[in-house]
């Protein structure tokens, strides 16, 4: 059985790095590369990047580590959207590995 994962997006680099530490920290989990999306209407938003942090482990410890990052970029930048799959498909276990910072 897959692993679950959590996925947590928030605005901007600083606030992602002090999330996934923050999940890291609370819980039994390890995390996978950031993605980014800089949406459409970025020079409207408080950040103009959305960054996605993603955590894997048990389903309780990924729950701990998403709502812990939660709380900490809460209070830096806002978070936009937080999402829980507790046993992933095989089909999308490729898409998780996508990632667009290593994207020029």
């Amino acid at each position: 059985m897959a692993q679950a994962i959590g996925f947590l997006e928030v605005y901007g680099l600083v606030a992602a790095f002090a999330a996934g530490d923050a999940g890291c920290k609370a819980a039994n989990v390890t995390m996978e590369p950031f993605d980014k999306n800089k949406p459409a209407n970025a020079d409207k938003l408080p950040v103009p990047l959305i960054v996605l942090v993603k955590f894997r482990g048990s389903v309780e410890d990924v729950k701990a580590a998403i709502e812990a990052g939660k709380a900490v970029a809460e209070n830096l930048t806002g978070v936009i959207s937080s999402f829980v799959i507790a046993s992933p498909d095989e089909q999308t276990e490729p898409m998780f590995k996508i990632k667009a910072f290593d994207k020029t």
